[in-house]
């Protein structure tokens, strides 16, 4: 290091400050775009073009302290070398799960869209914020038009949105703008002097709202949860108890959450109804359509959401269903006055002067809480560009009608048991091994039946030849919970699900 420097302040007009040579580059561009080279070659080969082969595993199962050992996870004063470097990005996709597998049913996202993997390229190559016009202007308006068109499908004639770090952080933008529109002082004033706040929402929620109260300083108290029916459906008359209720208590109630497709049953609020007792109280209706949005691209399916264009607000994840990629998350607000702006805005004078040379209007960043923002739109976008509506349109079509397969055979096969008939991508069952098919049904076959999904999700885990959610669940004990999204998922990998737990099962 010590003759590379001097060679350097040898050169004609070398500069020299704290010890640091100022002169050239201190990257080696050439080394680099080397690795970029080579490491895109393995991501091809182990990742893209292996996305729909079944004869590879889903995982690569090992324990934490063994992986720790695999990896190398430690950081050093010195680099490692380029070889060094190449073997690490091999290890980290052979022990990362595979959730571009046909047989990864675990989630509620899966499978690998080819166009949305190159935006993603892009926008990482790129290295792009999205907040103002001078520094994003193509991901600004792929935005901009994205939103538009969703908007269309929600059946509004003009509304508003912004794209956000998951579904979760979309719930906590319309609760808190929802609270916004009905108390505007609470921007400047805060919390104090506010009467207690109430919203609602079904018991079968999502567990961000719960999270979103208590980060808003509402309170997860202030949470009234609604029953459901069997279904898993809020009940409307449960809602106008409630709502009744938190009035003779003297509190305020400013916020309904209604559910389009709930995370563990797949159920779909009844949104008219709900729409009905909002209108009557004077309530915000929030629509958390995170994973049953997509079903608004299908003219067989946007049924499940009939009544979605009365709501004030829609959350809805294109990540999850149409395989947008994680992540991309929209919250989309009916309101076109500004409120996302008048709600969110800090007016930041370096970054949002009003005096720019543009239409300062398309500077959107003061929307957001966040300041650097991801280009999550672009990869739906580029997606929606290469397929068109009636691609989308198909993949939802395709993963219901998988789901309705893979429903009829289990109703075939002894030992298979469903809690209810879906009615989206969500396929609850049970598993009863032979040795429990004679057993009298009481507490006993109930508690040895819960310890059934554990093992066998621990076993096709370790064998590598799928993954499978399971839950215990409103009093039920653990059962299977298979989520159909991708389109490499064939009526064959249907069918392996079902002979495969009954091949890791057979001797429980």
């Amino acid at each position: 290091a010590g003759v590379c420097k001097q060679e350097m302040l040898q050169k004609k007009n070398a500069v020299l400050v704290d010890g640091v040579i100022l002169n050239g580059p201190i990257m080696d561009s050439k080394a680099g775009e080397k690795f970029v080279e080579e490491a895109c070659k393995i991501i091809m080969e182990e990742v893209v073009q292996k996305a729909d082969d079944v004869t590879e595993k889903v995982c690569e199962w090992q324990a934490p302290e063994t992986l720790k050992q695999i990896l190398d996870l430690e950081m050093r004063d010195t680099g490692e070398c380029h070889q060094k470097l190449l073997q690490l990005c091999r290890d980290v996709i052979q022990y990362s799960v595979k959730t571009s597998h046909p047989r990864f049913f675990n989630q509620l996202y899966a499978g690998i869209d080819y166009y949305s993997l190159v935006a993603r390229f892009i926008t990482e190559a790129l290295n792009p914020s999205v907040y103002t016009y001078e520094v994003s202007p193509v991901f600004l308006l792929v935005e901009e038009a994205v939103i538009k068109k969703m908007i269309e499908f929600i059946g509004w004639e003009e509304g508003d949105g912004i794209f956000n770090p998951g579904g979760s952080v979309s719930n906590m933008y319309a609760m808190n703008l929802a609270r916004y529109k009905f108390c505007p002082e609470i921007k400047e004033k805060g919390l104090s002097g506010l009467p207690r706040l109430v919203l609602f929402t079904s018991e079968e929620c999502h567990y961000s709202m719960k999270k979103a109260a208590s980060f808003l300083g509402i309170g997860t108290e202030n949470v009234y949860f609604i029953r459901t029916d069997e279904r898993g459906k809020m009940i409307p008359e449960e809602l106008e108890k409630q709502v009744q209720r938190a009035r003779k208590e003297g509190s305020a109630p400013f916020l309904v959450c209604a559910t389009a497709g709930t995370t563990v049953l797949g159920a779909f609020d009844p949104l008219d109804k709900i729409a009905d007792i909002c209108e009557k109280h004077g309530l915000w209706l929030h629509v958390d359509a995170s994973w049953g949005g997509s079903a608004l691209i299908s003219r067989k399916h946007c049924r499940l959401l009939h009544g979605i264009h009365r709501a004030d607000s829609v959350a809805w994840n294109p990540h999850k269903m149409l395989l947008a990629g994680i992540q991309c998350c929209a919250l989309l607000v009916k309101d076109n006055s500004g409120l996302l702006k008048k709600c969110y805005s800090a007016e930041a004078a370096y970054l949002f002067q009003q005096d720019k040379f543009y239409d300062v209007s398309y500077d959107t960043g003061d929307k957001s809480i966040q300041c650097s923002r991801r280009p999550d739109a672009f990869k739906f976008w580029l997606m929606w560009k290469a397929l068109g509506t009636t691609g989308l349109e198909q993949r939802v079509n395709r993963a219901l009608a998988l789901a309705r397969y893979l429903v009829e055979e289990i109703k075939k096969r002894e030992g298979f048991q469903l809690l209810l008939e879906p009615e989206y991508a969500n396929i609850c069952f049970w598993y009863i091994p032979p040795s429990l098919r004679e057993m009298e049904d009481g507490p006993e076959f109930w508690q040895k039946l819960h310890q059934v999904a554990p093992i066998i999700k621990e076993r096709m885990m370790k064998k590598g030849s799928m993954m499978l959610g399971y839950q215990p669940h409103r009093g039920k004990v653990n059962f299977f919970r298979q989520v159909v999204i991708s389109p490499q998922v064939s009526r064959e990998d249907m069918d392996f699900l079902l002979d495969e737990i009954e091949l890791l099962a057979k001797d429980l």
